[in-house]
């Protein structure tokens, strides 16, 4: 069931990737294929990111080194999929709007007992 609740979650996040290029001007994706790639891209990066900073530092992370480190993410993960354009802004105003919406839809499991 793990495997199935990932690639759920990849789904959603490939989604949310899709309505926030609608959304927001210097942001795209060109296809769901895309914004799959590029949910997987971001994920990796993001872990790459807790692993080194920790989770504070990492796009998870709540407050303004989350956010900022959610567009860097973003920003970095348009350099490497292709049919994905990301400018500076638009990687800045999908890291807030994905914030919005992941208060709403999450993308990652929350447990209660992390601090």
């Amino acid at each position: 069931m793990h495997v199935l609740g990932t690639a759920v979650r990849f789904v959603v996040s490939a989604l949310v990737l899709m309505f926030v290029g609608f959304l927001v001007p210097g942001f795209s994706v060109v296809n769901f294929w895309t914004a799959l790639i590029a949910a997987a891209v971001i994920a990796l990066l993001g872990w790459a990111i807790e692993a080194v900073f920790g989770r504070r530092m990492s796009p998870y992370g709540r407050g303004v080194v989350g956010f900022i480190s959610g567009a860097v993410v973003i920003y970095v993960a348009g350099m490497f999929v292709p049919g994905m354009r990301v400018t500076v802004l638009g990687a800045l105003l999908a890291s807030l709007v994905i914030g919005i919406i992941d208060l709403f839809v999450p993308t990652e499991l929350r447990s209660r007992d992390r601090t």
